[in-house]
C-alpha cells in the first residue's frame, strides 16, 4: 500500500479536490486519513471531518469517518498523545483505515505548520507513516512562487520522501510553465502538476447553501443542484432592479426579504438559481406556487439581508458528494495535467 500525504503552506489550496481528482483517475482501491481535522461536523452524535466524511460519500468506503481522524482540539490531543502514542495511534489507524487498499491519501491540516505543536503537521506526518509527501499550492503566480521559494529556504525536507508540488487554480498554465518552471527546476524541486484554474469549481450549490445558512427549504427543492454564478441583494425597488445590469446575469442567486413580494417575483421571472428570503418572514402562497413550479429554491433564514448576504461572501465553496459534474471535472484536469504515476508511485 503506498501512503500519499497531501499538504499545503496556505489554506483553501484545494487539497481535497486535488486528492479527489487523482483518486478517481487513477480508478484504484483507496483509503483516506486526516489525523487532525479542521473541519468539524456533529452528525449523530459523531464528531467527522467534513473532509473525511464528504471522502467516504464519494468514494463508497465502508470505514467510519470518525475512524479517519484522531482529534480536533489541540488541548484534548496534547493530554491524550505525547510523540510516541500519537505515531502508535498512527499505525493503528492505517492499519484499519488502509487495509485492502493499493493507496492510502493522509490529508494535512490547514496549512504545513498545523498540528505541529501534538506531532500531526505535515513534516511529522510524513515522518511517522513513512509517506510520501507532495504539497498543493495555490495563487497568483507571484504567490506560488513565494511559496515555493520560503519552502526552499525554510523547510527541511530532507528527513522526509518529498514527491514534488502540485501547482493549482493557475489561470494560464501556459505561460506560467514558460516563465516559472525553469527557475523552480533550479530549486531542486519537481513539479508533479500544474492545474488551471476552472471557475465552475467555485460556484456554490443551492443545497451547499442551504446546508451552512441552516436554512429552511420551502419550495423548489427539485433545484438544489443548481449552481450559483452571481448574486444580487434585492434592497432597492423591483423596477430599479430591473434596470440594473447586475440583476439581468443569468444563474443568480436573490437576497432579499420575504416580504419583498415585487422583488421576489421579478426574481421568478428571470435567469434565478435560487432566492434567499431574509428576516424569516414567509412570502404569499400564490408566490411559493410559481417558485414550486418554476423549480426555484425558496431558502428561509433568520437573519436581516446584510447578515444573510455576509454569511454567504464568506462560505467557501466546498466539494459536496453531490457535486458530480465538479467532481467529473476535476477527475479531467488531473487526468491531464497532473503526473499521476509520481503520486501513485508507478
Amino acid at each position: 500500500m503506498n501512503k500519499v500525504i497531501i499538504a499545503s503552506l496556505r489554506r483553501n489550496t484545494g487539497k481535497t479536490s486535488v486528492i479527489v481528482g487523482v483518486a478517481k483517475a487513477l480508478r484504484e482501491r483507496i483509503g483516506y486519513m486526516k489525523p487532525f481535522g479542521d473541519r468539524l461536523l456533529y452528525q449523530k452524535k459523531r464528531l467527522w471531518d467534513y473532509d473525511a466524511a464528504l471522502i467516504t460519500n464519494v468514494f463508497n468506503l465502508q470505514d467510519k469517518p470518525e475512524d479517519m481522524t484522531m482529534g480536533f482540539d489541540h488541548s484534548k490531543l496534547r493530554y491524550m498523545y505525547d510523540e510516541g502514542s500519537t505515531k502508535e495511534k498512527l499505525q493503528e489507524s492505517i492499519s484499519n483505515v488502509g487495509k485492502d487498499k493499493d493507496i492510502l491519501f493522509i490529508e494535512g491540516g490547514r496549512d504545513i505548520t498545523y498540528g505541529a505543536s501534538v506531532h500531526l503537521d505535515a513534516i511529522s506526518l510524513a515522518q511517522h507513516v513513512d509517506g510520501k509527501l507532495f504539497i498543493v499550492l495555490s495563487g497568483d503566480e507571484g504567490t506560488v512562487m513565494d511559496d515555493i521559494t520560503f519552502m526552499k529556504r525554510h523547510i527541511s525536507m530532507a528527513q522526509v520522501d518529498f514527491g514534488g508540488v502540485v501547482v493549482n487554480k493557475i489561470h494560464d498554465v501556459e505561460d506560467f510553465r514558460a516563465i516559472y518552471y525553469d527557475s523552480i527546476a533550479e530549486m531542486g524541486i519537481d513539479v508533479v502538476g500544474i492545474i488551471p484554474y476552472r471557475a465552475e469549481l467555485t460556484y456554490l450549490s443551492l443545497d451547499y447553501l442551504a446546508e451552512r445558512l441552516f436554512a429552511k427549504v420551502i419550495a423548489g427543492e427539485g433545484g438544489l443542484n443548481s449552481a450559483v454564478k452571481n448574486i444580487f441583494i434585492g434592497a432597492m425597488p423591483a423596477d430599479a432592479a430591473l434596470r440594473n445590469p447586475l440583476f439581468k446575469r443569468g444563474n443568480k442567486l436573490i437576497i432579499t426579504s420575504g416580504d419583498r413580494s415585487d422583488m421576489i417575483l421579478a426574481a421568478l421571472e428571470s435567469d434565478t438559481s435560487g432566492i434567499v428570503l431574509t428576516n424569516n418572514v414567509l412570502p404569499s402562497s400564490k408566490i411559493v406556487s410559481r417558485a414550486a413550479e418554476r423549480n426555484i429554491p425558496l431558502l428561509l433564514v433568520p437573519f436581516d439581508t446584510y447578515e444573510a448576504a455576509k454569511q454567504i461572501e464568506n462560505l467557501e465553496p466546498l466539494l459536496t458528494k453531490e457535486d458530480a459534474e465538479k467532481i467529473d471535472l476535476l477527475k479531467e484536469l488531473i487526468t491531464k495535467h497532473v503526473e499521476l504515476g509520481e503520486i501513485a508511485g508507478s
